[in-house]
């Protein structure tokens, strides 16, 4: 299944010569100075290809917000909006985990905020009350894309725990498209069992695998506009 948004399929070019000479510089700079950092270094592009090779092995979503690294000026007008993003869903959302990684944002939604029935890809009422706070954040933010990315415990097949866990993906994606979220911002991705974040061994390790994410990046309007210097 595809996991590149628009904005990610537009990468141009990937330096090796960058990630090596760059690293520690970019690590310690905050937020808003890691695209002018990256882009200033070698005039590179960091994109869909980046994105799409991490976003095929462990942890999708960090694949997919690396995947929309632009650099330069542009970048760290984007990284500041991304920064007032991740604030609003923290307020809106405190029970959510939310990490800017990149110049996009990480969102981790565990088992007790977006939850489902047993064996079942249907939302629970706590579960849509939570996605009805993301969906106005995001109403708010047109700008940006989201991949939704759905995970399970290790119950069951690898097969059915990858099925379950795209119709998962597919059903938060519904919701948020009734509450007007437009459709052609987001795209699902199943992950089944293979990203745990905790043992599998106990009934508390298989609920925190249970859980979905979300890769927030700029679209292609927010780019330009940065671009443009607004």
């Amino acid at each position: 299944m595809k996991i590149l948004n628009r904005t990610n399929v537009a990468a141009l070019f990937l330096s090796a010569g960058l990630l090596l000479t760059s690293c520690e510089s970019v690590q310690n700079a905050n937020n808003q100075q890691k695209g002018t950092v990256i882009g200033t270094a070698a005039g590179a592009v960091i994109g869909g290809v980046l994105g799409n090779n991490l976003g095929k092995g462990k942890n999708a979503p960090a694949g997919a917000v690396l995947g929309g690294i632009v650099g330069g000026v542009a970048g760290n007008v984007i990284g500041r909006n991304m920064d007032k993003q991740a604030k609003e869903i923290k307020e809106t959302l405190p029970g959510a985990e939310v990490e800017r990684v990149g110049e996009g944002i990480r969102v981790t939604m565990k088992e007790n905020m977006v939850n489902f029935g047993f064996d079942s890809s249907d939302l629970t009422s706590s579960a849509k009350a939570n996605l009805d706070k993301l969906a106005e954040v995001l109403k708010n933010n047109p700008d940006t894309n989201i991949n939704i990315y759905g995970h399970t415990d290790s119950k069951g097949t690898e097969a059915y725990n990858q099925s379950l866990s795209e119709r998962r993906a597919a059903s938060v994606r519904s919701y948020l498209i009734s509450k007007g979220v437009a459709s052609s911002r987001m795209i699902t991705m199943g992950v089944g069992e293979n990203e745990p974040i905790a043992t599998n061994d106990t009934d508390a390790g298989r609920a925190e695998n249970r859980r979905v994410e979300f890769a927030i990046t700029a679209n292609e309007d927010m780019i330009k506009d940065a671009a443009d210097g607004n």
